[in-house]
């Protein structure tokens, strides 16, 4: 038996902050304790001492020095090496967060603070009707993100009173995580054919989603358009230095809120991390489709992602068509049909995949060459699995090619004009030193859509036999469809009838070059094209466009590369990583994850390493983020990569993190 002596020199006194809601200032309270107290002891004792009557299952030991949350409630004081010392904060584990969503609106809701970023992230998905949370992240923006907009209130008399959603009895603050059924396809809810939004019996799938009719809908449909006075005013970058500065804030999804140094009440962007939107269906994804489309709409309108002068007035077509009320019945119903990004069904005559198809036809190519106009010469051009071989004439075919291009691993980029009937290919083809640039020149819209489609997929690994490559080519018809200019009668007596602000739809550096009457005969002109399309159609079909830009599904970062000298930009996307030169914007080499063996991260020197087929192999330190934000993001496509139609919604959260947290 110990006597009292004994236990007084074995026990020592621990003082704990409370961080009572009701009251304003944090109290510390004192016990006694000692080293074989386990943590769940000490929260007994310090809530027997307090003796006030409340719910205190939410509270939890944050330890101040090492940043980190005290969770294992079996764990001894000793085995998690807590003494006299340690600062100690019993507190809410969920607290108030803001989220600025991708269609510029605030929401507030209740997010835990103690699970990894990954699982928080799971909740607030759930709570706001959004699929499939593995495409999604929270942002930290940087001091750029607001600059403007704060030097614009300093000027203003009036205090600006910030439209915020209120979401306080969030589903994320407690509860057991989503069932797998959930989100399960033999789920048919009843949905407005107008906007594709469920009505309101079927409005929220989710039994205890917070969202209200209402709500749902502030978040499945589209926003008003910005003034451009406001769109002037908010952060573009001009330089992929400056996009790079934008990708440093996400957040380590293997760690939680509290442990990144995150406050109560902060404000964080929830963004599309991962450029795979798998599944996309109007039937469930009202919500995720709006957002999606808002995001990209603003990757636009801020020029994240660069477009030219006609494509950027397509955009505009499109978003002026969003944000119009009425929608003919017959028109309202063609939403009911199942879109999706996925492609339709395989089509018949590629359904024995071991003829694959080729595609031989008269050509023009040109090669870059110094000191050399830019002057195209015909050939005879055959695609087969994913080469393209050229010969003198059609009669040459069966002999030696002039030149085979093996097109996996290369860079793909339309150069397209359609009122100019320009439709050309540019290809970057990898090589030991570099990149070969190639440029193709097709005569018509049809030739163009197909050998188009068959480098996209040839880049990727894949042939034409792939079901992909119908669709691929639709699509691409669809979008230069759009592009075709309309009579000039037509859009006179549009004109007349328009009540828009055209400079609303477009960049502010494409609204300077044109005066308002010209920019919005342009954007009706565009607009002709997609007049007849019902709403989530046009939305999704916004989205495609976005996908087919050259520059789509590319975050950057700014990097040093082993052995060099001067710094580089590395654009990650969901199959490749791409070294481009910082100053002139020009790809130099292409690495595809496909051809990847292994990657780790030298968490000492902060170096990433990466070691891919045929004994390459590169390395290089980050300088606009944390060498861990550009890990991830390559492990986090990998993990998305092993996604199966076949299988539940369910995801294996512990490979994600095998495949994003490294060991450091």
């Amino acid at each position: 038996m110990l006597s009292s002596s004994d236990f007084a020199s074995a026990s020592w006194e621990l003082v704990i902050q409370v961080d009572h809601p009701n009251e304003e200032e944090q109290k510390d309270v004192t016990l006694r304790v000692s080293g074989d107290l386990h943590i769940g002891g000490v929260m007994l004792k310090l809530v027997e001492q307090i003796n006030i009557a409340q719910d205190w299952s939410d509270f939890a030991l944050w330890w101040e020095q090492k940043h980190c949350w005290l969770l294992k409630t079996h764990w001894t004081l000793d085995k998690c090496g807590v003494q006299a010392d340690a600062k100690l904060l019993f507190t809410p584990q969920h607290k108030m967060l803001r989220l600025r969503l991708p269609n510029m609106k605030t929401v507030r809701l209740r997010v835990s603070f103690s699970a990894v970023v990954f699982r928080a992230v799971s909740d607030i998905c759930r709570a706001l009707n959004i699929r499939r949370a593995e495409e999604v992240s929270l942002l930290k923006p940087s001091g750029e993100y607001f600059k403007k907009k704060k030097r614009k209130e300093k000027n203003n008399k009036e205090p600006i009173i910030e439209d915020i959603l209120s979401l306080e009895c969030s589903p994320t603050n407690s509860g057991p995580p989503v069932s797998p059924g959930l989100y399960s396809r033999t789920m048919t809810p009843t949905y407005d054919p107008i906007n594709g939004t469920p009505v309101s019996s079927t409005m929220t799938w989710f039994s205890d989603s917070p969202l209200t009719e209402q709500n749902c809908s502030i978040l499945a449909f589209s926003q008003p358009p910005q003034s451009p006075e406001a769109l002037a005013d908010m952060y573009q970058p001009r330089s992929l230095v400056d996009k790079a500065k934008l990708n440093a804030g996400w957040l380590d999804s293997s760690r939680s809120l509290m442990e990144q140094g995150i406050q109560e009440d902060e404000q964080l962007l929830l963004r599309f991390k991962y450029y795979t939107f798998f599944d996309l269906n109007p039937k469930y994804d009202a919500v995720r489709i709006n957002q999606l489309y808002e995001q990209a709409r603003w990757a636009i309108l801020l020029e994240e992602t660069d477009c030219t002068e006609e494509e950027m007035l397509i955009f505009a077509a499109l978003q002026d068509f969003t944000n119009e009320s009425e929608v003919d019945e017959v028109e309202a119903a063609l939403s009911n049909l199942e879109v999706t990004l996925e492609g339709g069904k395989a089509d018949n005559t590629l359904e024995d995949i071991t003829d694959i198809p080729k595609l031989a036809d008269n050509l023009r190519l040109f090669r870059t060459k110094k000191l050399i106009l830019k002057a195209f010469k015909q050939y005879w051009f055959v695609f087969k699995d994913t080469s393209i071989a050229y010969f003198k004439n059609k009669e040459l075919e069966q002999g030696e090619p002039v030149e085979k291009l093996n097109l996996r691993g290369c860079e793909v980029v339309p150069d397209v004009n359609v009122a100019g009937r320009k439709f050309g290919i540019k290809l970057l083809i990898p090589v030991a030193d570099g990149m070969n640039e190639v440029y193709l020149r097709c005569d018509h819209e049809s030739q163009y859509a197909q050998w188009m489609a068959a480098c996209i997929l040839a880049s990727k690994g894949k042939t034409m036999a792939d079901s992909s490559y119908q669709p691929e080519v639709l699509n691409i018809l669809s979008f230069l469809r759009m592009k075709n200019r309309n009579s000039a009668s037509q859009v006179a007596s549009g004109l007349e009838n328009m009540d828009m602000n055209p400079e609303c739809f477009v960049s502010p550096r494409c609204a300077k070059k044109h005066k308002s009457k010209q920019l919005a005969a342009r954007i009706l002109e565009a607009h002709q094209n997609v007049a007849q399309m019902p709403l989530v159609e046009a939305k999704l079909q916004f989205i495609q466009a976005w996908q087919s830009l050259p520059e789509f599904g590319l975050t950057y970062y700014l990097v040093r590369f082993k052995g060099s000298k001067k710094d580089d930009i590395l654009g990650v996307s969901y199959n490749r990583l791409i070294r481009i030169d910082a100053a002139t914007g020009i790809p130099i080499t292409t690495w595809r994850f496909t051809n990847m063996k292994q990657w780790n991260v030298n968490w000492e020197i902060r170096q990433v390493a990466i070691e891919f087929d045929q004994n390459v192999s590169i390395a290089f330190t980050c300088l606009s983020a944390d060498c861990k934000v550009v890990h991830e993001y390559i492990g986090g496509y990998i993990f998305l990569s092993t996604r199966s139609k076949d299988q539940n919604e369910t995801l294996d959260e512990d490979l994600f993190h095998k495949l994003t947290g490294g060991q450091e």
